[in-house]
């Protein structure tokens, strides 16, 4: 299941897509991509492995034959995971004001910072709120 998983993951990463106002973690990518995929992965790619993105390049190469559903929501999937990944890459500089202004004295580190922003959530400006939801931190 691990192994489906990561190669879930890569598929989407290689999958390219427009860009989009929310981001979704990999549990709701792997759900997504299971009720879109499953049937295509169970009749293209019955005997792809798990190892080396097998699934992901055997979707790719039966893009034809795969569902418009299946490759359609590839696409969705991997942009919203981009854009998760790169909000959680832009979090700490969006947010680096308001934890100086909050967060005085917060060892850094494990969380401790993100932790007190979520709690200092109502003092905490529009950009960062936003940056810690995008970033699915929240």
């Amino acid at each position: 299941m691990k192994r489906l998983i990561f190669a879930l993951m890569a598929t989407l990463l290689l999958a390219s897509g427009p860009a989009a106002a929310q981001t979704v973690g990999f549990a709701e990518a792997i759900k997504i991509l299971s009720a879109s995929c499953g049937a295509d992965i169970e009749k293209y790619c019955k005997s792809a492995t798990l190892a080396n993105n097998g699934i992901g390049q055997c979707l790719a190469q039966n893009e034809a034959k795969v569902s418009q559903k299946c490759n359609a929501d590839r696409a969705v999937v991997a942009s919203l995971i981009q854009e998760r990944l790169a909000a959680q890459a832009a979090a700490p500089k969006i947010c680096t004001n308001d934890a100086r202004r909050l967060c005085k004295g917060v060892k850094e580190g494990a969380g401790h910072v993100l932790r007190c922003l979520l709690k200092a959530q109502r003092s905490v400006g529009e950009k960062c709120n936003t940056a810690i939801d995008l970033a699915g931190y929240r």
